[in-house]
């Protein structure tokens, strides 16, 4: 199987995708996908959870261990299907809501469909 760059641009999002296909995930079911943002208190996190919720997003809110800085993670739990497109747009929504809280973008996770 030959990688299609236009599916699966050269970056983190791409190749962990291009990692879950060629393992044999099928990108086209939907799951429940986990995207984290950090911030520095909690007053700030949950401010920006309330944003989520009222916008009828799952979330959940929990202190966070691997940023001192970054104590508190606000974790949101869209439903889709694993395409570029989906995950960069969430994030960057997620990345633009959260700035005037001050949040820091933690990263995102999905169980592979096939297991």
């Amino acid at each position: 199987m030959q990688r299609n760059e236009e599916l699966f641009p050269l970056d983190n999002v791409g190749n962990a995708l291009w990692d879950m296909l060629s393992s044999g995930d099928d990108l086209t079911i939907e799951r429940e996908f986990e995207f984290s943002i950090i911030f520095p208190n909690q007053e700030q996190a949950l401010k920006f959870g309330q944003l989520l919720l009222e916008n009828n997003q799952k979330l959940s809110f929990c202190p966070y261990q691997g940023d001192d800085k970054f104590p508190w993670e606000i974790t949101a739990y869209p439903f889709m299907s694993a395409s570029y497109e989906n995950i960069a747009a969430y994030q960057d929504l997620l990345m633009t809501s959260a700035t005037p809280f001050s949040g820091k973008y933690d990263g995102w996770y999905c169980v592979d469909s096939s297991k």
